[in-house]
């Protein structure tokens, strides 16, 4: 858990475009877990485990379709493409996880391709995502839901949460290139977000499936999201090391990829409608 209680931050919108959510259907859970997952056989059950140790005190009482007896999400695991045991292990899982679901890509094509497979194929009004990988950790959710349902009793459900690695478990040459790649990110952009690589983020689906959709769009989430009117709220979360496994990218690569992807973000917002008011005629 993190160090402190701190209170989540607020950034404000570029603007704000009113825009109906679509009601969630009749039996659909609450929320549903995105978790995109690259050779991950080792840390599967586990995590599968914690989001269910974490979410079934919280979620109750929202019956979903899918979902077991009273529950109120949905866990969707995408393999994307996976070449070790991650698919028997998930298929194993089902049959004793009535809140379990799986997505499979049938070749590799990244994380944003993977977390947009699990966002269509989702049922929950809201979606967390997290990493398959153990690093985020599920007992931060509830922490996350808390905010967005604060700021939906406010009258503001168009809000993304984010995450913050307060204090990360990684290596110190990842920690650096991090940190250098959110403050160029953060001067550019202007979304003021600490840590928007932080894969633990809730928000609904609808914002997300509003969101223009192009390879490696994941590193630029509530970027994208106040692009679409959202506000964004960040929260201090915890950050474990990883138990097994490896990485899947080293740092090299993501500097090289990122550098036309913050252009066209750049582009994509400067593009975007400003001031337009929808509303449907009476």
């Amino acid at each position: 858990m993190p160090d402190s209680p701190a209170q989540p931050v607020a950034t404000a919108p570029a603007e704000t475009v009113p825009t109906a959510t679509p009601p969630t259907p009749a039996g659909a859970p609450l929320l549903s877990v995105v978790v995109p997952v690259l050779n991950e056989q080792d840390n599967v059950a586990p995590l599968v485990a914690e989001i269910r140790a974490a979410l079934a005190p919280v979620c109750a009482g929202h019956g979903g379709a899918g979902s077991g007896p009273g529950s109120g999400y949905e866990i969707v695991y995408v393999d994307d493409g996976s070449t070790d045991r991650t698919a028997e292990v998930l298929a194993s899982l089902r049959a004793s996880v009535p809140e379990l679901r799986v997505v499979r890509h049938s070749r590799r094509a990244g994380q944003s391709a993977a977390l947009r497979s699990g966002v269509r194929a989702a049922r929950g009004r809201l979606i967390a995502t997290l990493d398959g990988d153990r690093q985020n950790d599920p007992a931060d959710i509830p922490k996350l839901l808390e905010v967005w349902q604060r700021a939906d009793a406010a009258g503001r459900s168009r809000v993304m949460v984010t995450g913050h690695r307060v204090n990360r478990r990684d290596s110190p040459a990842k920690r650096r290139a991090s940190g250098i790649a959110n403050a160029i990110r953060r001067a550019l952009l202007g979304d003021d977000n600490p840590d928007t690589g932080c894969s633990l983020k809730l928000y609904e689906r609808a914002l997300y499936l509003a969101m223009p959709y192009f390879d490696h769009m994941h590193r630029y989430l509530p970027a994208l999201a106040q692009r679409e009117g959202a506000s964004v709220e960040v929260v201090p979360v915890n950050h474990r090391p990883r138990p097994s496994g490896q990485s899947k990218y080293n740092n090299l690569g993501r500097a090289l990829v990122g550098i036309p992807d913050l252009v066209g973000v750049i582009w994509l917002i400067r593009r975007a409608p400003r001031g337009l008011d929808v509303h449907e005629v009476e």
